[in-house]
């Protein structure tokens, strides 16, 4: 087999040659790669030398370097553009990866050979960054059972070759879900509310399926609309209680007792590495340590949200009594919450649209980034990608010199999960005078463009789109040695410092104005919009940080504690969100089946970690505004002690070489509009 996920990419930048892979190719690319990594072990094992860090950290570091390339194009493939041949292949390849760890993880002899360099490392004159990898490498052979009796390395392999196949079959799930249902509308008159090229989406999608009438779905860019503007409150009803039921319906995709199955089965990974539960598990290797600090802050900011958000719901309640509704239920949020936004502040996001053309948006983006950071972006069409809708960019410094390979793919489609999130297929790294540079992707659901209009944007798609190239500005300026310390391999709860403070440019005059044209006239978006931006930007800020902590709260109650009398999921989830319930219950609908951060993504036990990440974005942004919004001294500073820096050092050092102190969380609540 002429195998091309098995030879050196002759491609520009070395970039995937999506086009040429077949399904068929990635399991024996797969095998073929596991063994040649596992070859690269023995060598590392069987060299008789004495153990060092040149001769054991840096090959083991470097170790699997084709593994790891196959294992990114083939899981962001499954993220993006999957299909039940790749979900199989997915099932296939899972436990052999998970099989393959634990050799490395497990082997007693490489683990000697890194133990002795450990406990003589005073002695090899490392540098900050060789420390880091040496330490992070000990600590993740102990923490994945290197000190285990030969028993128990047993056990955690066949839990962690459990584990690996629970987390695919719940997203499995949650996508065949999301694909499973169409809300299709002949009559003209339940469209009333929704906005011109909500209902043009509609008939589009329509038109593609066949269908007469008009179809919505449970993709964002279709759900988050009839949400917001559907005046017909049954039809609001049907498509909450189905979105919120996903997974939930005891059928072939139900996750009940997979969420159950993957809680336990963590539990019971954690205990048998010596630890109390699987929140004390991972949070060793946090910013936040242990799962009462945790606690301690979601309560903190509790005690400031409730009462916030207690009384900004009354505010939609008297909303929701003018039209005669006595009891706002879930699917009345949005629609009034929108209705109020417009009557306090004159202001909707139909108003805002017109002026967030995808287009400009990006390059609005890259120009910031550019006045921040000495980036240039240029679209190509050399490089191979996955599927038509995806964008590519050479991305090079204020030198010209290549800095990163830059892909972007914005709308949904039947064979991508839902949701918004930045990803690499290839990391930087150095080798002598070599610095390889990244290859770096976002990927988002956005609305598409219709017949009639271009792709116009919300403005909360616009904070999404900084969002993820915030993070994508982490991968693209790496600049590390070791690509297990490059980019976003940092502690879980800093990993959204750079995405979130991005986005505070999207309420900025002097940004805006850069970016927020007309799509027609090309007119910049006039001052009064942007002043409205600005003042309704806490907006229902209470209730938002009363539903984020909600979801942290939710995690930490699934993950902090013994799970062994977990049964009824939605009953375990009704009494972990009773301190944040605002909006009566509703029965039939449960979060937890479909709460993919958590069950499939990498947030278990680090959901609060949004929040940890915001007090830091307001405090690192006040930083900017003491002077300007593009100083270039401390833009600088943030890109070479933070974005450049990865994983190198402890966050909060790298913070503080930064900020010149701790991070306050009095930023966040002043912003927050929380602070009394």
């Amino acid at each position: 087999m002429n195998n091309p996920l098995l030879k050196n990419f002759d491609t520009p930048y070395e970039s995937a040659p999506f086009s040429k892979i077949k399904n068929e190719y990635f399991v024996p690319a797969f095998e073929a790669a596991i063994k040649e990594a596992k070859l690269e072990i023995d060598q590392i094992v069987s060299n008789d030398e004495e153990a060092s860090f040149e001769n054991t950290l840096v090959p083991l570091e470097f170790s699997g370097n084709k593994l790891n390339r196959i294992s990114s194009i083939f899981f962001n493939l499954n993220a993006a553009e999957t299909n039940d041949e790749i979900q199989g292949i997915a099932q296939q390849v899972s436990p052999m990866l998970s099989e393959f760890s634990n050799d490395i993880r497990l082997n007693v002899s490489l683990f000697k050979k890194i133990e002795k360099v450990y406990k003589n490392r005073d002695s090899f004159n490392l540098n900050a960054e060789e420390k880091m990898l040496l330490e992070k490498n000990y600590k993740a052979f102990i923490r994945n059972g290197s000190n285990l009796s030969e028993g128990d390395k047993q056990i955690l392999r066949e839990i962690d070759m459990s584990k690996s196949k629970l987390g695919l079959k719940f997203g499995e799930n949650v996508l065949a879900e999301t694909n499973d249902f169409e809300l299709v509308l002949n009559d003209k008159a339940d469209l009333a509310g929704l906005p011109d090229g909500v209902i043009e989406a509609a008939r589009m999608l329509a038109d593609e399926k066949k269908i007469e009438g008009w179809v919505f779905t449970l993709d964002y860019p279709s759900y988050i609309p009839f949400m917001t503007y559907a005046d017909n409150r049954k039809l609001r009803e049907q498509l909450a209680k189905v979105f919120g039921s996903r997974a939930m319906k005891n059928n072939e995709h139900d996750n009940q007792q997979n969420v159950i199955d993957i809680v336990k089965t963590r539990h019971q990974r954690a205990n048998l590495l010596g630890y109390k539960s699987h929140a004390h598990y991972v949070l060793e290797e946090r910013m936040a340590e242990e799962p009462e600090k945790v606690t301690e802050f979601l309560h903190k900011l509790l005690a400031k949200a409730k009462p916030a958000a207690i009384k900004q719901f009354e505010l939609i309640k008297e909303m929701a009594q003018k039209d005669g509704i006595d009891t706002v239920e879930k699917w009345d949020g949005s629609y009034y919450a929108e209705k109020l936004k417009k009557a306090l502040f004159a202001l909707d996001d139909e108003q805002l649209k017109p002026y967030f053309k995808l287009e400009n948006v990006i390059q609005g983006v890259f120009d910031i980034s550019g006045k921040l950071y000495d980036l240039h972006f240029e679209a190509i069409t050399d490089v191979d990608t996955y599927h038509e809708d995806v964008k590519t960019y050479r991305v090079t410094d204020s030198n010209g010199e290549y800095v990163a390979l830059f892909y972007a793919d914005f709308f949904p489609r039947k064979g991508k999960r839902n949701g918004a999130w930045m990803t690499s297929y290839k990391a930087q790294w150095k080798v002598e005078e070599l610095n390889s540079r990244p290859h770096i992707s976002i990927v988002c659901n956005f609305t598409k463009p219709t017949t009639s209009k271009p792709s116009l944007l919300t403005f909360n798609e616009v904070t999404t789109l900084f969002h993820e190239f915030g993070h994508a500005l982490h991968g693209m300026l790496a600049n590390t040695t070791f690509p297990n310390l490059s980019g976003t391999n940092v502690y879980w709860d800093f990993v959204e410092l750079p995405s979130q403070i991005l986005e505070n440019w999207c309420y900025e005059k002097e940004a805006l104005e850069l970016f927020a044209k007309h799509y027609q006239t090309g007119e910049v978006i006039p001052m009064d919009l942007v002043q409205k931006i600005k003042d309704s930007s806490n907006f229902l800020e209470g209730i938002a940080t009363l539903r984020q902590l909600s979801f942290g709260m939710l995690d930490m109650a699934y993950h902090a504690h013994d799970p062994s009398e977990l049964k009824n999921v939605k009953e375990f989830e009704k009494e972990a969100f009773a301190d944040t319930q605002l909006y009566p219950d509703v029965e039939e609908n449960c979060m937890s089946t479909a709460f993919s951060h958590i069950f499939q993504g990498g947030y278990s036990a680090g959901y609060y970690s949004y929040k940890w990440a915001e007090v830091l974005d307001a405090d690192a942004f006040e930083a900017f505004k003491e002077r300007s919004l593009f100083d270039k001294e401390t833009a600088t500073k943030f890109k070479n002690n933070i974005l450049s820096k990865g994983g190198t050092e402890k966050p909060m050092a790298l913070y503080k070489k930064f900020r010149g102190k701790e991070p306050s969380v009095d930023a966040l609540l002043k912003r927050a509009g929380l602070l009394e």
